[in-house]
């Protein structure tokens, strides 16, 4: 059997899902949303508007718009994405008669080497190492139908809800050195905070050691306590969605539009009642970590389908050709999108490039934000009418499966 002529028909233009790629395309641009605040501010400040002191005026709503459209709306959408294409890669290998497991596990790991080099060397937010180990984990309900995809999937998303609400009800009874720890990752003090801005605004050096510690925090304690079970959860979900058609742009028009319109009922009173009743508690730790947060939580599933609704129904238009035909080569990009968003972004903000961290208001985060979209979106399309893949889609290819790979377009 011809392995590598296997490979090239599955990776051919015309195999490619065109709906799953423009989603994709949508979800890793909107990540950006959220995470040029990550990138330009403390760490306390993607959690807590308020940690160093409360917005006002514009950028208190650039805050709001931000956290109703996008708090982990995106990276729902690109989580349940990592779970369909779990599937559709499992499927694709048994019908080339290779073995999808050793195939999956070796594209996770070396998915894991890239996440912690994202992560250690760049920026601690990474997600990559987080979809790498519940990837693995994930595998194992490849072959699970539709309603058992989601039962499990509702029994991981319900777990960081039961953490927080027990959390919140057990401050009365923490250790005071563990209470003030918690106060100060989330309203930390004048020195702790001009320590962040010092580090990352430092050489890259100093950038390293300080992210070190950040990062050692997000791959543990939190990824246990939460990202485990959501990312887990969302994988579950995108599996179901993609057995089921829906992710294909399978469905009905009418059925689009009723996951949008129940979506949308579900999602903005949830959420914006929570935005409310966070402001009203001044974004006090012992309120807002546990308990404010939860509306958010729950709501950002409901406005990740909505989103998902609109990108089936576009992709079932006849019309919308150009969007669908930039925001598609931005998806099959996302990899090496997500992975230059961070290196622009640390060029702008930190100490071995401009050093603005923390100097930015987020009305002008906003702009940073655009030009970067601009960017993307011109460069995904013009990349890919000269190479098959992007750079680190066709490296991540290579040493999944060992064999070389032509990059450059025939003729280009």
């Amino acid at each position: 059997m011809n392995t590598n002529n296997n490979f090239t028909r599955a990776i051919a233009p015309a195999t490619r899902i065109v709906s799953i790629d423009f989603l994709r395309g949508i979800a890793v641009l909107g990540i950006l949303i959220m995470n040029i605040q990550s990138f330009s501010m403390i760490m306390a400040n993607y959690g807590n508007p308020a940690a160093i002191a409360m917005p006002e005026g514009i950028n208190k709503w650039i805050w709001i718009i931000s956290h109703v459209l996008a708090s982990e709306k995106f990276m729902s959408l690109f989580s349940m994405l990592f779970g369909a294409g779990l599937v559709l890669l499992y499927e694709r290998k048994l019908n080339q008669g290779r073995h999808p497991g050793k195939v999956h596990y070796f594209r996770n790991f070396w998915l894991l080497i890239f996440g912690m080099l994202h992560a250690y060397l760049f920026w601690y937010g990474d997600i990559l190492v987080a979809y790498a180990l519940c990837g693995f984990f994930v595998f194992l309900f490849r072959k699970k139908q539709v309603k058992t995809l989601l039962v499990w999937a509702g029994v991981f998303y319900i777990v960081p809800i039961l953490i927080n609400l027990m959390s919140g009800f057990s401050i009365q009874f923490w250790p005071e050195e563990s209470y003030q720890q918690t106060m100060q990752s989330w309203n930390p003090s004048s020195e702790t905070i001009e320590a962040e801005l010092a580090a990352m605004r430092g050489s890259f050096g100093e950038q390293l050691a300080f992210r070190a510690g950040k990062t050692i925090f997000f791959q543990t304690f939190l990824f246990f306590f939460y990202v485990f079970w959501r990312v887990t959860a969302m994988m579950l979900i995108g599996m179901a969605l993609f057995k089921s058609g829906t992710l294909l742009a399978q469905k009905s028009n009418g059925f689009y539009i009723r996951m949008l319109v129940i979506g949308l009922i579900i999602a903005l009173p949830l959420i914006i009642i929570g935005v409310i009743l966070n402001f009203r508690n001044e974004w006090r730790m012992e309120y807002s970590m546990f308990y404010g947060n939860q509306f958010n939580y729950i709501g950002s599933l409901a406005m990740a389908l909505v989103y998902l609704a609109i990108a089936m129904l576009i992709s079932k238009s006849e019309n919308f050709g150009g969007l669908k035909r930039v925001l598609s080569a931005t998806g099959k990009m996302a990899f090496t999108n997500y992975i230059l968003m961070t290196v622009i972004a640390g060029f702008i903000f930190y100490g071995h490039g401009l050093g603005l961290f923390g100097s930015v208001s987020r009305i002008y985060q906003v702009l940073i934000m655009l030009a970067i979209w601009a960017f993307i979106l011109m460069l995904s399309p013009w990349w890919l009418k000269r190479f098959n893949f992007g750079p680190l889609e066709w490296l991540w290819r290579v040493l999944t499966y060992r064999n070389f790979i032509p990059f450059k377009k025939q003729g280009k």
